[in-house]
């Protein structure tokens, strides 16, 4: 079975899909193939704290109400794939920061591909035009053909 590392640039689609947002429809498919079992996903732990962030920004902006924010995170509470812990990835990261003048906030989900032997799915096209041709960093919108 294929596994991916998810960051919350495509979870953030699954739970505050505003009016206009690009990729919801790969994002969903990727959810559904996780949903039937035909895919694995996993994510650093660091993912839910950037999911609440997520969710706090939207809510600060004024998209959406602070419950329907609230309510976002309760709902990623339950996507129930498995977590690798950040201190783990945290050396490998800090090379790949460095190395590659990423955000180690970027680079922990790098690093998580790296060492979960997946690929990382991300929404954000800058981190895969910066690392897509030396790590395993695939943009959501190049899944198309496999999940849509």
């Amino acid at each position: 079975m294929k596994t991916f590392v998810v960051d919350a640039s495509v979870a953030a689609k699954w739970l505050l899909p505003w009016a206009g947002e690009t990729l919801i429809p790969e994002a969903e498919a990727l959810f559904e193939f996780y949903s039937r079992e035909q895919i694995q996903l996993l994510a650093p732990d660091l993912f839910w704290a950037e999911i609440g962030n997520v969710a706090w920004k939207a809510a600060i902006r004024g998209r959406i109400s602070a419950r329907d924010a609230e309510r976002a995170v309760e709902k990623s509470l339950q996507f129930g794939f498995p977590s690798i812990p950040t201190l783990s990835l945290a050396p490998a990261a800090m090379s790949i920061a460095l190395n590659h003048k990423r955000s180690v906030y970027d680079s922990i989900y790098v690093a998580a591909a790296v060492t979960a032997s997946a690929e990382l799915v991300t929404a954000d096209e800058k981190l895969v035009n910066a690392l897509g041709a030396r790590f395993p960093v695939r943009w959501l919108g190049a899944l198309r053909n496999l999940f849509v």
